[in-house]
């Protein structure tokens, strides 16, 4: 069972939680954390012992002489950082008693952390809703828009987390790829095992999407200490159906480039698979800053957001038995217009 906070949620934010040392060269907890996070707000470290802001199991109250050794765990509210706006807005889809579905827009991170604490799905909603039981059971890349479920009631979520587990949430994705070098575009490049998969000729890529649909699958592993996956020989673990959705024209930042609006069907659910499956394929999503290449840190261009939209998500209710789905309402920027 998780451990509750004895805080509660501060302007949508959760306490954090650290595990103490049961012994070590520090006669107080104070001294452990000023050895430990002292370079970076050492007065702010003591202003909270002084407030009573930093709290043991229970709830109970730390003091700047508080032996090290008395407490296992304490929580504490973290400085929060200043941070730039966003300027998209998630959209509710659907709310009840049980669940929030949520149509995230790109840039927008679905859970806090590093940056963007404020500036993250689950905060702006817990603010915009008032309710601090809110967690997402599931999650989307700060890069990809589209559909995300939240739990409402801690009683009822388990329910709806299992179905997660046991694979049983349908999820649609669109892509869109393009079929000719652009600038800025690579196509057909991915790290695999080293190596950089060669890039496909044009004949080879109209090839590929005639032959649409396709059931792809290679084997996929994270990369150790990055955010990435790579291809690897071996048993295929990561399995995607990709099906042609449209063909024709960006209407975007490339428009004129010919490009292909795809529809995408994960039926494994590893790190980044759609944008390696993609990539391995040479159908690389336009503006993906990971594959095939890894682009330079730099700061986020609203006019160029990744080509990569979570269309849908279905289930069955595991509390009513109804069939249920939701989808988003957002299109993709360089998609081809509708005929």
């Amino acid at each position: 069972m998780a451990m509750l906070s004895p805080l509660p949620v501060r302007n949508g934010v959760n306490a954090t939680r650290l595990r103490l040392p049961g012994s070590g060269p520090w006669p107080t907890v104070a001294d452990y954390l000023l050895e430990r996070f002292g370079h970076v707000d050492p007065a702010g470290i003591l202003r909270r012992f002084h407030d009573g802001e930093i709290v043991g199991l229970g709830g109970q109250p730390l003091d700047a002489g508080t032996p090290l050794g008395r407490h296992d765990f304490i929580w504490y509210y973290r400085s929060l950082p200043e941070e730039e706006p966003i300027p998209f807005q998630a959209r509710i889809l659907h709310q009840d008693e049980h669940l929030i579905a949520v149509d995230k827009p790109h840039f927008l991170p679905t859970t806090p952390g590093g940056r963007f604490i404020q500036q993250s799905a689950l905060v702006r909603l817990r603010n915009q809703t008032g309710i601090d039981e809110l967690v997402p059971m599931h999650r989307l890349d700060r890069a990809t828009a589209g559909v995300i479920l939240f739990a409402v009631n801690p009683q009822t979520r388990g329910a709806y987390q299992s179905l997660f587990e046991r694979r049983e949430i349908r999820k649609g994705y669109q892509a869109v790829v393009p079929l000719a070098p652009g600038a800025g575009l690579e196509t057909g490049k991915v790290l695999q095992a080293g190596d950089i998969i060669a890039e496909r000729s044009p004949a080879q890529l109209r090839e590929l999407i005639e032959s649409l649909p396709l059931d792809f699958a290679n084997r996929m592993t994270k990369v150790k200490g990055q955010l990435r996956s790579i291809v690897q020989d071996g048993e295929p673990n990561a399995r995607t159906r990709i099906s042609l959705a449209a063909l024709g024209r960006s209407a975007g930042h490339f428009s004129g480039l010919p490009v292909a609006l795809l529809d995408l069907d994960p039926l494994t659910g590893k790190t980044h698979q759609l944008r390696v499956h993609l990539a391995s394929l040479g159908l690389g999503i336009i503006n993906d800053a990971f594959y095939p290449r890894l682009w330079d840190l730099a700061p986020d261009d609203y006019d160029r957001p990744l080509q990569l939209l979570a269309k849908s998500i279905a289930f069955t209710d595991p509390l009513s038995g109804q069939a249920r789905s939701f989808t988003s309402q957002q299109q993709l920027l360089e998609a081809p217009p509708a005929a």
